[in-house]
């Protein structure tokens, strides 16, 4: 999530209602659009032409008339407007919209079509799903039933607030069982896309929309010419409009692939043409400012087919932060493909096992970096098609990369042209009502949770990503805002449970997540959900079957945080007590996602690590032959230190923003123009320049700047962290805090990281606790040449343990402690045993910057004390 900087939030989407054309981001609009004018991608006329239709025309006149499809053995007809039924709230009576004996399959499983009488043809096959006669066995999956909750056995501090978290609980539970009765589970109820938006079958295609705002509605696009009195819908008593376009004569689909289409209603606001909230694609035209809704439905043999397998979810999960457009050396909108074949490589061998992808979802105005979402099913058009997404996910998990999509579901665009704002010419459909349903500094629209349709689109989102496009899960941006009423907003959390349990709670979006969670881990039990919460809620990170909310993972944001507040002072003003104190306060049980910086200290208006320690130099002193300078020397030591500090000891997980881990020294800024905001504040723009929104990724590759030997240390850590495993190690014992020495030392399983933060001091035979007893070898030193260090160790020196108590440890070795060094020392457990006289078994080799396989972790030290809040 992009923060507020000085009480000011940038970038902000400009309201539609305020924007003049000249300042909406022209210059990205020919950018954009060009990734579709690829060869045998869609009908060209269709794309390259300008809307034939007005948006202002007369009012419709609807004809009242139901609407007849042939019903499932082609000799009749039978209406579908009583198919559909759904309440506009949770209070309301839900109604089935789902086929009852329908069944999800698991991924590539053929499925056989039957004939089901009570059931028409149109409705039996899911949007691109192909039908395939054979039989073949199929075990549905499902969700697994609330369990009793735990959660007072594995903190008993809740006990306290036992009121609220069992009505909590009980909300949930009562969500589940009336999805359980009205739509046949959640399994069925989170495959809305199946039954609202553009659904083809063999027979036709049929068009659903939630709009109980609307008087009237007509679908309208090129097929008909724009004509809204050609495609009237016809609308049920629960809101939902719907019309079935039978195939034309010669069997083709009624609406051609590639075609724009929009709904046109008669609203409270007046006449509306919105592009239909379940839209899987959409795109900006040249010249034109609103976005067209895509209908998107290439031949069988033009679509992707996924090759690989997803990877097993790791133990360790190293993230690397991504976002595609600005991901080139050039100053373009960089694409999928692009990505796939230039970024992906580049991950795989700095080390990374997972790529978390930011502005995925469709968002009309670039410089929200993705996240005000207009339309929430459509991958951006800006970066090429769905079929290139899905190439770029297949790639990646042929590499063995986790894919993680940065999905938003804590608001929506406030844009009345492209998004669901005002959709149905209401203020209260997919959002609250009045100032509860506006978010005054995001300026976006907030969600009304406790609707019972914005359940099925939002959970229905979430499943749509990992079935269709295979992504591995999600970070959810922005939780803080949605599980609470203030949205953190001028609130400091202390940790006194006070904060999170009581009126200011949003219960509605609480249980939200549970739902979504538990139906996530449900259907993908290795899928990986990380939640961006810097309140540090409590239950977090348990098991929804415990009673918890259910995330695999918190985003750790305090730690970001704490370095740029560490980083403004002297360097004798660092407290190491302060350091370890943030890095490990985390609740017990509960993992977290570390990381010293984000796309968020990248932002315009902020620094990054880098930029703070070693500021304008960065532009002149960073080439290998001319000479360097304190700041700089100081800035590459104390930037290898702070992430492998926040990597050994801030997590389970840990995050990078890509170009951070050379230290990247230019900010981000998207193209975009002068805004006005609401207050008459003039935010000057960049005059949509790209220069600023790129990643210069042959800075860390050229071997004449000093940026290499960072990304180099970047790369070792991560290959270090692969074979040892010790972000997750059981054992961890933090045995040195010296204010003095300003030195940090701590174990994590059968590593030893010793860490001089000093700027002066160097320690000859400086003594290090340890717990086991034997040799221990350097396997990583930021000091190291390689690393743009000074090379004040020797790598083949050997460090045996010897018995006696040292801080709280039962032995201790001695070592050499260069002043600003990072030095991880692993124990050496075989030595060589003679096997006969000819044969000797090797000795394992110590790491170095390749991946190998993880050494098996030790048992935890009966004197350990593990990290704990």
């Amino acid at each position: 999530m992009v923060y507020s900087v000085s009480d000011l939030r940038l970038p902000c989407s400009p309201s539609v209602y305020s924007f003049n054309q000249s300042s909406f981001n022209a210059s990205r609009r020919s950018s954009s659009f060009s990734l579709l004018l690829k060869k045998d991608l869609f009908s060209r006329k269709i794309f390259a032409q300008k809307s034939s239709y007005d948006s202002d025309s007369s009012p419709l006149t609807v004809a009242s008339k139901k609407v007849l499809v042939p019903d499932d053995q082609g000799e009749g007809a039978s209406s579908l407007t009583d198919e559909l039924k759904s309440p506009s709230t949770i209070s309301d009576d839900p109604q089935v919209i789902h086929d009852v004996e329908s069944e999800e399959m698991e991924d590539d499983t053929e499925i056989e079509v039957e004939e089901q009488e009570s059931v028409p043809k149109e409705l039996s096959t899911p949007l691109n799903r192909k039908i395939i006669t054979e039989k073949s066995e199929a075990k549905p999956r499902t969700i697994p039933p609330p369990g009793i909750g735990q959660i007072y056995e594995i903190d008993p501090s809740l006990l306290g607030f036992r009121q609220h978290l069992d009505y909590r609980y009980a909300q949930y539970k009562r969500m589940r069982e009336e999805i359980d009765k009205y739509e046949g589970g959640l399994e069925v109820f989170s495959r809305g896309y199946e039954k609202l938006g553009f659904v083809r079958s063999e027979m036709g295609i049929t068009y659903r929309e939630w709009a109980p705002g609307a008087k009237s509605a007509a679908l309208i696009g090129d097929f008909n010419n724009w004509n809204p009195n050609a495609d009237i819908m016809n609308r049920n008593e629960f809101g939902v409009w719907e019309i079935f376009l039978p195939n034309n004569a010669d069997g083709s689909p009624a609406i051609p692939h590639g075609s724009r289409v929009k709904i046109r209603m008669e609203t409270p606001s007046g006449i509306k043409d919105s592009i239909p909230a379940w839209i899987k694609f959409s795109v900006q035209a040249p010249g034109e400012i609103p976005y067209n809704g895509i209908y998107y439905d290439p031949p069988e043999e033009e679509k992707y087919v996924f090759k690989h397998p997803r990877p097993k979810r790791p133990k360790s999960l190293r993230i690397y932060e991504s976002h595609v457009g600005m991901s080139s050396p050039e100053p373009m909108i960089n694409t999928y493909a692009n990505f796939r074949d230039d970024v992906l490589p580049r991950i795989k061998r700095l080390g990374y096992n997972a790529v978390q992808i930011m502005a995925i979802q469709e968002h009309s105005y670039y410089a929200s970096f993705g996240y005000h979402v207009t339309n929430f099913f459509a991958p951006s058009s800006r970066f090429g098609t769905p079929d290139d997404l899905k190439s770029l996910i297949d790639k990646a998990h042929e590499l063995g990369i986790l894919v993680l999509m940065d999905i938003v579901h804590s608001h929506a665009s406030n844009n009345v042209l492209d998004g669901l704002n005002m959709f149905d010419g209401t203020d209260g459909h997919y959002f609250h009502m009045g100032s509860r349903g506006q978010h005054s500094v995001w300026d976006s629209r907030l969600f009304n949770y406790g609707s019972w349709e914005v359940l099925r689109y939002l959970l229905s989102n979430a499943r749509w990503w990992l079935e269709e496009y295979k992504f591995d899960g999600y970070r959810f941006d922005g939780v803080t805002s949605m599980m609470y009423i203030h949205h953190g907003l001028q609130v400091g959390f202390t940790g006194n449970y006070n904060e999170y349990f009581g009126y200011a709670t949003d219960v509605d979006a609480v249980v939200y997540l549970m739902l979504v969670n538990d139906m996530i881990h449900g259907l993908y039990p290795e899928a990986v959900t990380i939640g961006e919460d810097v309140s540090g809620m409590p239950t977090f990170c348990i098991p929804v079957q415990d009673g918890g909310v259910g995330f695999d993972y918190r985003l750790h944001m305090a730690i970001a945080d704490k370095w740029i507040e560490i980083l403004k002072k002297r360097d004798e003003d660092w407290k190491m007590g302060d350091i370890v104190h943030t890095l490990t306060n985390r609740r017990w049980m509960e993992k977290c996602v570390a990381y010293a910086e984000s796309h968020d200290q990248a932002l315009v208006g902020d620094k990054t690590i880098a930029f703070w320690l070693m500021d304008k130099d960065m532009y002149e002193f960073m080439a290998l032959d001319r000479p360097s300078t304190a700041l700089i020397d100081r800035g590459i030591a104390l930037h290898k230190m702070i992430r492998l500090i926040t990597m050994g000891l801030g997590g389970e997980g840990y995050l990078n923003f890509m170009g951070n881990e050379f230290g990247h020294p230019e900010w981000i800024d998207f193209p975009r123009g002068d805004q006005c905001l609401p207050n008459g504040v003039v935010i000057t723009g960049n005059g949509y320049s790209y220069d600023k929104c790129r990643r210069r990724f042959d800075l860390g590759d050229a071997d004449y700047l000093r940026y290499r030997g960072m990304q180099e240390f970047d790369q070792a850590m991560q290959h270090v962290e692969e074979k040892y495993g010790f972000m997750t190690s059981e054992h961890t014992y933090i045995s040195r805090k010296d204010e003095k020495d300003r030195v940090i030392v701590f174990e994590k399983g059968n590593l030893v990281f010793v860490f001089n933060f000093h700027w002066n001091n160097s320690y000859f035979d400086y003594r290090v606790g340890c717990a086991k007893p034997g040799k221990y070898k350097i396997v990583l030193d930021s000091d190291d040449p390689l690393f743009g260090g000074f090379g004040r160790l020797d790598h083949n020196a050997e460090y045996f343990s010897f018995e006696g108590w040292y801080d709280d440890r039962p032995r201790s070795f001695m070592v050499y402690a260069p002043n600003r060094t990072a030095v991880v020392y692993a124990l050496v457990e075989d030595e060589p045993k003679v096997v006969n006289d000819l044969e000797l078994v090797e000795i394992p080799e110590t790491v170095k910057p390749a991946a190998a396989e993880p050494v098996k972790e030790s048992e935890p030290d009966e004197e350990s004390e593990p990290l704990d809040s």
